[in-house]
């Protein structure tokens, strides 16, 4: 039989994290966050956290308490507008933001997972969002990608592409709806969000579950992401938001 791979918080969080850790949060504005990890990891006195995530969440609530408790150093997230406290630390320079369009934060830490090098993709062409990034475009007559150069002119009738490096973190916490205690787990409803792919994009994996169940107990075809990529499961609570 496996070992059980359920622990508290606390010993999760000592056993996994650190200081100066970069950290994958899933979760869209606070569904399907992992709120007990979270305040495990501020009870812990983690900090220095370089956070990827969708957003923040809202004011004093998930992402929204490590903001709060002055230990993110830098983000990398698509949104910030629902948290008016991380706008304001942003803006005095507490922290440090790097944005990144929804779709492309989710392509880049789906490449992280998977090994890829990186993604192409043409959204936020001609836009700040292209500002120290290589941008390709196709080259019909050589059949193939080039590379660009010096000022880039904005011209709809070529094929170009910003190339989008993929994300990758130490840490995630995932939110699931049910684990079992070997780590295999389903997520339920719109907090299954991020969750799924951020869970393939880190060296270890911390679940937070709202239930945890024998091995066994799960159906095979409803486990969403399988039990060798989490290296712990901790009791979570049920979310007011699915």
């Amino acid at each position: 039989m496996a070992k059980s791979k359920v622990m508290s918080v606390e010993e999760a969080i000592s056993k996994y994290c650190f200081d100066g850790m970069t950290v994958l949060l899933p979760g869209f504005v606070n569904v399907g966050v992992s709120e007990v990890l979270i305040e495990g990891l501020i009870e812990a006195g983690i900090k220095d956290l370089s956070v990827i995530s969708n957003n923040t969440s809202v004011p004093h609530r998930g992402i929204g308490k490590l903001v709060d408790a002055n230990v993110i150093k830098a983000i990398t997230c698509s949104h910030i507008g629902n948290n008016q406290v991380t706008v304001q630390k942003v803006v005095d320079g507490e922290i440090n933001l790097t944005f990144v369009p929804q779709g492309s934060l989710c392509e880049k830490v789906r490449a992280g997972g998977a090994g890829i090098g990186g993604v192409l993709t043409p959204t936020g062409l001609y836009t700040p969002m292209m500002d120290g990034k290589q941008v390709v475009e196709w080259d019909e007559a050589a059949g193939k990608f080039v590379f660009l150069e010096g000022e880039i002119v904005p011209d709809a009738s070529k094929k170009r592409f910003i190339l989008e490096l993929p994300l990758h973190g130490d840490v995630c916490f995932v939110h699931a709806y049910k684990a079992d205690k070997l780590g295999n787990v389903v997520y339920r409803r719109t907090s299954r969000n991020f969750n799924e792919a951020f869970a393939t994009a880190a060296e270890h994996v911390i679940v937070e579950a709202e239930q945890i169940v024998e091995v066994g107990e799960l159906d095979p075809d409803e486990i969403m992401t399988p039990h060798f990529v989490v290296d712990a499961v901790v009791q979570g609570r049920t979310l007011t938001e699915a």
